[in-house]
């Protein structure tokens, strides 16, 4: 589900298939499409005032961006579970923290990439600084980590279950 500090990017397999899918089509049928889109607004003259053919470039440019990005990330993907036990946080865990010890302000979330997942779950990045504070940790652990505004807060860590998708 996530990436790790040595550049491994675990998936699911449907999280694998659903990227290779999004892959194959934006360098095949949509490279064909977006081409023709292109061609057609350049067909329609003057390309300094032509607003279609500026348009259809910026959309190429985008989703070329994002062909690379998919194509890097699945160069270094795993299929599988992470190797995390459950009690332990880490890439591909869901997570349960309570704020400052208090076990009625909780957070529950994805310690993984927001790309690798199809959930409305909550998802933080292990890069993140909540995510690097607790990854490792065992449940009952307290870390702390930096707020935006230069404050520290503490969290404990109440559960840590392997992501089911």
């Amino acid at each position: 589900m996530t990436q790790t500090s040595d550049n491994v990017t675990w998936l699911t397999q449907e999280a694998y298939d659903r990227l290779k899918a999004e892959l194959d089509y934006l360098q095949g049928p949509y490279k064909v499409e977006i081409a023709k889109k292109i061609e057609a607004a350049r067909e329609e003259g003057d390309l300094r005032e032509n607003g279609g053919y500026h348009a259809a470039k910026e959309e190429q440019g985008k989703m070329h961006a994002r062909a690379l990005q998919l194509a890097q990330m699945l160069e270094k993907a795993q299929v599988g579970t992470p190797p995390t036990a459950a009690g332990t946080a880490g890439p591909g865990m869901v997570v349960k923290i309570a704020f400052d010890g208090d076990e009625d302000d909780t957070l529950e979330f994805l310690l993984g990439s927001r790309e690798a997942s199809a959930t409305d779950m909550e998802v933080y990045s292990p890069q993140s600084p909540l995510g690097a504070a607790i990854n490792g940790h065992q449940v009952g652990d307290t870390a702390s980590y930096e707020l935006p505004n230069g404050k520290s807060i503490s969290v404990k860590l109440l559960s840590a279950l392997p992501y089911s998708g």
